[in-house]
């Protein structure tokens, strides 16, 4: 028979599902990244501003990969009031705060793991650390927005998706918000995998969800799909975290071998994913009406500085800034109607 723990869990079931929505579903998309995640932070905090509203307000679905998930859980973790526990702005410091302390290693650590050929570059204590200030106890279902962060299992050999959905449904599937960003932000050669507790004395071994869907854009539409049926629209807002523009010379690159193509494989196989994912939604969500758009992108260039994913120097923070602000200085047009529709929709609940 339920009782008032499951009641009350089943009333947190997404908002829309089975029923018609009034307005578009709108969904929110933060690719991977690393310590470039600070570049999607601009944004939404740029949304925040201009709207006054938390970004937990503002969308009803949010995805994030690794770096984005932590974005995303980040933005939707409750606090004492039961309001975002945090905004985007304060998310953004985090980075420079947190950003040095996380992509760090000892001078041991660097003789014991070869560099990083026998064992991850960076020891996860820092990173779980940080988890564990940043979310405290609080669990997945608790979230204020369903958010959706893929990982990947080494050992079933499978995509994993944490959905909050399911947190709500399902209690063994509730795992706690560091857990989830821990899980889908163990970036292969950067940190070791994360050992995730399941049913009885079932685990699962998990890595970032980069390998999933590095751009979660389209994993985000479509799950949004089957969440809200009844709905008559989307409005889908994908934020990137930077365009890789430094060439690899053939001449250098025609001679590399398993070790030297490790690094940078994982990085093409990010970018050009995301490149594709964002050509995809483009097909899928033409303007609407009158010309009235239902897919937005921001996207930068990485032509200065540095697009390591670890590079968390105050040099290289203050570059991405910079190319931060240029970005939303150059889109300032597009932003200013997204954010006017993103407050009307918020209006109407």
């Amino acid at each position: 028979m339920p009782n008032d723990a499951t009641d009350q869990r089943t009333s947190r079931l997404p908002r829309f599902l089975g029923r018609k929505a009034s307005r578009p579903v709108r969904v929110l998309s933060i690719d991977g990244g690393g310590i470039r995640g600070i570049l999607a932070t601009m944004v939404l905090t740029e949304l925040e501003r201009r709207t006054d509203k938390p970004i937990a307000d503002l969308f009803d679905f949010i995805a994030g990969t690794s770096t984005g998930g932590l974005v995303a859980l980040g933005l939707t973790v409750p606090g004492d009031d039961g309001r975002p526990r945090y905004t985007a702005r304060q998310i953004m410091k985090l980075y420079e705060v947190f950003g040095p302390r996380v992509f760090s290693r000892s001078v041991w650590h660097q003789i014991r793991a070869v560099g990083n050929l026998a064992d991850g570059k960076y020891p996860a204590a820092g990173l779980e650390g940080m988890l564990n200030e940043l979310f405290g106890a609080a669990r997945l279902s608790e979230s204020l927005v369903d958010v959706l962060v893929p990982s990947y299992e080494i050992e079933r050999r499978i995509p994993f998706f944490f959905k909050s959905w399911r947190a709500i449904e399902h209690e063994s599937y509730d795992h706690s918000m560091a857990q989830v960003v821990r899980a889908g932000t163990a970036a292969p050669t950067y940190f070791e995998p994360a050992h995730i507790p399941a049913d009885g004395d079932d685990y699962f071994a998990l890595v970032d969800g980069a390998l999933v869907a590095y751009n979660p854009g389209l994993c985000a539409y479509v799950e949004a799909r089957q969440l809200y049926p009844e709905a008559k629209d989307f409005l889908v807002v994908s934020l990137g975290t930077g365009q890789l523009t430094r060439r690899l010379p053939y001449d250098e690159a025609k001679d590399w071998g398993a070790a030297r193509w490790a690094e940078p494989i994982f990085s093409i196989m990010c970018d050009s994913s995301a490149a594709a994912v964002d050509h995809q939604l483009e097909q899928l969500l033409p303007p609407g009406p009158h010309g009235l758009k239902r897919y937005y992108r921001f996207q930068v260039r990485l032509d200065t500085g540095s697009d390591d994913m670890d590079d968390a120097s105050s040099t290289n923070l203050r570059v991405l800034k910079l190319l931060g602000e240029d970005m939303l200085l150059r889109n300032r047009s597009r932003l200013r109607t997204l954010a006017q529709h993103l407050a009307e929709y918020a209006e109407l609940g």
